[in-house]
């Protein structure tokens, strides 16, 4: 499958910022499930722009500007996607998977959490994907997609305790769960093309992936309680949402601070039908 992605994030100061400081990871990298065919990337100002790898093998630009009023960060490519059964092959592992067994305060989990997550592993017994296909399903039932209650710093045990949240929110209780179970767990950042034809998204989409021997790392999106499909597009990994976060960062001076967010992703035509979209 083919996808056409284009996100823009927007900031506004009142009065303006001296300086912004932006760490963006917005720029998918190739797997044997996906292929980045075409990308890139603009930013309204004059900024300077300097690109690297993070710690996680992430690509991450370091975006310094100022002063500014008005800062618009516009993402844009197309991705070539295939089924590969929620399984990720072929992705950069600079780390043993035990270092994603390790909790974050995103992440951590309450005595209900906990009791939840053993309860679903000594059913699975030592069937480790069985626990997470359970965890992935509970989850699912346990929780309401609500997009008020809950904001990016929310921890997994607030979100669990209300019911409610994002995708955000289900990724976090999915990994804090699984590593409560002893099964190593991290964040990813991406796109979702959803299945009802609406194509315009107010954010960016969250799932979690989990490690499995003999397998490896599978995906796993608990907000729509399934596995990873051709449909998604992973773009970052973290051990929580602050390591793959699209755009973090911090400014100085300015006043009032206003963000607004577009996502739209769609299933692409043909390849010379998108170029000459680009070009009207």
């Amino acid at each position: 499958m083919r996808l056409r992605i284009a996100h823009t994030t927007s900031y506004r100061y009142e009065p303006a910022a001296t300086s912004v400081i932006q760490i963006l990871r917005m720029t998918p990298g190739s797997n044997d499930g996906q292929y980045v065919a075409e990308w890139q990337i603009d930013v309204s100002t004059d900024s300077r722009l300097t690109v690297h790898e993070d710690a996680f093998g992430n690509i991450t630009h370091v975006l310094t500007d100022g002063p500014v009023g008005d800062l618009t960060i516009h993402v844009e490519g197309l991705i070539d996607t295939q089924d590969t059964g929620g399984v990720l092959r072929g992705a950069d592992e600079r780390f043993p998977e035990g270092l994603f067994l390790r909790p974050t305060e995103l992440t951590a989990v309450n005595p209900a959490m906990a009791q939840f997550a053993r309860e679903l592993r000594a059913e699975a017994g030592d069937d480790v994907l069985g626990f997470l296909h359970s965890l992935l399903v509970q989850i699912y039932e346990h929780m309401t997609f609500d997009e008020n209650p809950t904001h990016s710093g929310t921890s997994a045990p607030e979100a669990f305790t209300l019911k409610r949240g994002v995708c955000q929110d289900y990724a976090h209780i999915f990994i804090a769960c699984a590593r409560s179970g002893g099964v190593p767990a991290r964040f990813v950042s991406g796109h979702f093309l959803r299945s009802d034809g609406v194509t315009s998204q107010p954010a960016g989409h969250a799932w979690a992936e989990a490690f499995v021997p003999d397998l490896g790392w599978i995906g796993f999106d608990a907000a729509n309680g399934i596995c990873i499909t051709e449909a998604h597009v992973r773009v970052a990994v973290g051990l929580d949402y602050l390591g793959a976060a699209p755009v973090r960062g911090t400014r100085y001076g300015g006043g009032a601070e206003t963000l607004t967010v577009a996502v739209k992703v769609e299933q692409a035509g043909r390849p010379g039908q998108w170029q000459s979209q680009r070009q009207q």
